[in-house]
């Protein structure tokens, strides 16, 4: 009978993946509990490793964000008012998601909108948003040069 030809085949797995992927879990596991029991430094914080390397900033702006009522994400400085941009839907989604991760911070801890945001471009090339209200910061330069373009685009490169 056929039904019994079908009963007598056996679906086997190889074991060699099984061990692979167990393996896998395993050392995830172990690197992830040295990492917490101490035996390896946890990634390195920006500020800190600019502080220990002695990194200045080159230049500094002083941001304001703005929606506007038809979506468009306006981008002003901090000081003068001055008009920097305009990021109308579909644009900018770089500047979108960073900016309302800071305000998203400001607003949990009971903040407004008062105090402008910091873009600082340091001396080694890093480019990174400060909130200094919260002390929370974006590293502009760790999200590839398309992105770091567009903060970059915003810095006051006049002399002084």
């Amino acid at each position: 009978m056929i039904v019994r030809e079908y009963e007598r085949d056996e679906i086997t797995v190889h074991k060699a993946p099984l061990y692979l992927m167990g393996g896998i879990v395993a050392i995830s596991l172990v690197l992830t509990a040295s990492v917490t029991l101490g035996f390896f430094e946890r990634t390195s914080v920006p500020a800190e490793a600019r502080a220990a390397s002695g990194v200045e900033p080159a230049t500094q702006r002083s941001l304001r964000f703005f929606d506007e009522s038809d979506g468009t994400v306006r981008v002003e400085d901090g000081a003068t008012a001055e008009v920097l941009g305009r990021f109308g839907p579909g644009e900018g989604g770089f500047i979108r998601a960073a900016v309302r991760s800071l305000v998203h911070q400001r607003r949990i801890r009971g903040h407004g909108a008062a105090v402008a945001f910091e873009l600082i471009e340091w001396d080694n090339g890093a480019l990174t948003l400060l909130d200094p209200v919260t002390t929370t910061s974006i590293e502009a330069s760790s999200f590839g040069p398309d992105n770091r373009a567009v903060f970059a685009n915003l810095l006051d490169r006049r002399p002084k």
